[in-house]
């Protein structure tokens, strides 16, 4: 099961979507056994952006009947205040970065090129950039000139996560390879909202709502769509960029199963990220991976 990735020698092609495992509080709950048997072959982190994040306001999650609606809205310490390892991890480490211009993710990927305990980054370019208001992976010109700009920022392994909210995708990984990407990993959350429940009205109405606007349940308004509802999508969208691209490809999206993780390699990726599941099943990783077995 053991498997090369931009250099990286992984016991298996199962690891974790950003931010959908938190290995600190696990290692809380599980204790050293955690470090033994770790469910992923390669950790990727939560994101880290420039300045600290508080994140959006509650509520942050809304339960769909076949996914979760996220809107936590990336809090973190932000660089300065995102210490190192305390030892060298036992398996590789992938650190998820956003920033909102070329010069923000330039600043992050080297700050990550001089730590040593990181084997590679991943560039989350989801991000609205602060000129046009686009997500700035939903443009190739755009994109690829931001990765072609960070590129030279670091000697390590640079993956870009895409957006699934895009018209076309496969062009979007073809101008990520052409920027210098040494892999791009997809799909990332599909925009979507909630409704708080009825009684809960916004606005001006009669005394039972009527005429009223609902309010929107997320704190942030809109949020991510993840879980098994994306699945088809996830397995659409990264069949489309592995036919086009010649650089791996990580897939995720929905995956439960071995036989879901399958899929995404049967259509071309080189690992799969395990997300949503984890929240369910903490170990789903690990299951994962010895299905494939």
């Amino acid at each position: 099961m053991s498997i090369e990735f931009c250099g990286l020698q992984l016991a298996h092609p199962i690891i974790n979507g950003s931010g959908t495992f938190d290995a600190i509080a696990a290692r809380r709950v599980f204790g050293e056994q955690l470090l033994e048997d770790f469910p992923f072959a390669a950790y990727v982190s939560k994101t880290i952006t420039l300045e600290p994040r508080a994140g959006n306001p509650p509520p942050r999650l809304w339960e769909t009947p076949a996914g979760l609606i996220n809107s936590i809205g990336l809090p973190n310490k932000g660089l300065e205040l995102t210490g190192g390892a305390e030892r060298q991890p036992a398996i590789p480490l992938i650190t998820n970065v956003m920033g909102a211009t070329a010069e923000e993710l330039s600043r992050l990927v080297e700050a990550c090129d001089a730590r040593a305990e990181i084997a590679a980054v991943e560039l989350n370019v989801s991000c609205p950039n602060v000129k046009t208001g686009l997500d700035i992976g939903a443009d190739p010109r755009q994109l690829e000139a931001v990765v072609r700009t960070v590129r030279g920022r670091t000697r390590k392994p640079l993956i870009v996560k895409l957006t699934p909210n895009t018209a076309d995708v496969s062009a979007c990984g073809l101008a990520a390879e052409q920027g210098g990407a040494d892999a791009v990993s997809l799909i990332n959350t599909l925009r979507a909202t909630a409704l708080a429940p009825r009684g809960r009205f916004a606005g001006a109405g009669g005394a039972d709502g009527a005429g009223a606007q609902r309010d929107r349940w997320l704190g942030g308004g809109t949020g991510g769509l993840s879980g098994p509802a994306i699945r088809a999508v996830a397995l659409a969208q990264v069949a489309a960029v592995a036919a086009r691209v010649a650089i791996p490809v990580v897939g995720m999206g929905g995956v439960q199963s071995a036989a879901h993780a399958q899929e995404l390699l049967d259509v071309g990726a080189t690992l799969v990220a395990v997300g949503t599941e984890s929240f369910r099943d903490p170990a789903a990783g690990a299951r994962i991976a010895q299905g494939l077995r």
